[in-house]
């Protein structure tokens, strides 16, 4: 297929690398000119905008950080609505609201462009053995045709329902896994609080019933007191607060995931935006005993 690709960031540079293996056609933009030259090494082109990234595309597959961006790229002066042909999708996988989803679904629906909400799971790792977890909202038609694309950066692909189902299902993930990720930081205190090696405790515990890939991850660096960003805090922080603005919006009590949101917004403000979301355990370090 011919494919667009905007947003070269670590997932992103993966993701479209992938693509090129697997045969397709590919453009690439990205805002730092340098981010492109390794892709157009591999034999991508280089597009001078997300418009000409998707002129003649049959998708365009985005990877930003937030909603704004989004919007932007896809919206925007000389965005993917003013060279997409009529039939191109545009596949976002960024994590953005689903509201903001739903909105640039609209919009481009009214030029004929079709948008595939498709964010995804399994963090850079993932991106580069193309073993992401996709969860996709938007037709079901759409999804199908879309599905050799997918399958190029992706092993697990899901189909969630209309547009901005698959926000919804990424801020289900996210809420689960930052809850996973306090609650091992909390396990880690209350360990060393008892004069107990939690790298000890983590290693029985992931053989029992609570075992989970957070656990692993990230309960493996706060044994390691290793918090260099795999995942930094900020992008979890960003992805609670899209979790507490659907509760808000909605009008749901969402007790744990407000306390977890407060947590990530102590890490903030201790500094520790960059740093690996395992830093958690310092926050609860520097409480009171």
């Amino acid at each position: 297929m011919k494919a667009g690709f905007i947003g070269l960031g670590a997932m992103g540079r993966a993701m479209a690398a992938n693509l090129l293996r697997a045969g397709h056609d590919v453009a690439v933009w990205a805002r730092r000119a340098e981010s492109m030259a390794p892709l157009v090494a591999l034999g991508a082109r280089a597009a001078e905008s997300p418009a000409d990234c998707a002129r003649g595309a049959d998708a365009v597959l985005c990877v930003v950080t937030a909603g704004p961006d989004v919007r932007q790229v896809a919206l925007g002066a000389d965005g993917v609505i003013e060279g997409a042909p009529p039939g191109c999708v545009f596949i976002d996988h960024s994590t953005i609201p689903p509201s903001t989803a739903r909105d640039i679904a609209d919009a481009l629906a009214r030029r004929s462009i079709d948008m595939l909400d498709a964010p995804v799971s399994g963090g850079e790792r993932g991106a580069i053995d193309a073993s992401l977890s996709i969860m996709a909202g938007g037709d079901a038609a759409v999804f199908e045709r879309m599905r050799p694309l997918l399958s190029s950066v992706g092993r697990t692909l899901v189909h969630v329902g209309p547009n901005g189902a698959g926000q919804v299902a990424k801020a289900c993930n996210q809420l689960l896994l930052c809850a996973f990720i306090e609650a091992a930081a909390e396990a880690a205190r209350l360990a060393r609080a008892n004069g107990v090696d939690f790298g000890t405790v983590r290693e029985a515990v992931m053989h029992g019933s609570a075992a989970s890939r957070a656990l692993d991850l990230f309960g493996g660096k706060m044994a390691a007191r290793d918090f260099s960003a795999g995942v930094q805090a900020r992008l979890h922080h960003k992805d609670m607060g899209i979790v507490l603005g659907e509760a808000a919006a909605l009008g749901l009590a969402m007790p744990l995931s407000a306390a977890v949101w407060q947590q990530l917004n102590a890490l903030m403000g201790q500094g520790g935006a960059t740093r690996d979301t395992s830093a958690l355990l310092t926050v609860l370090e520097a409480s009171p005993a």
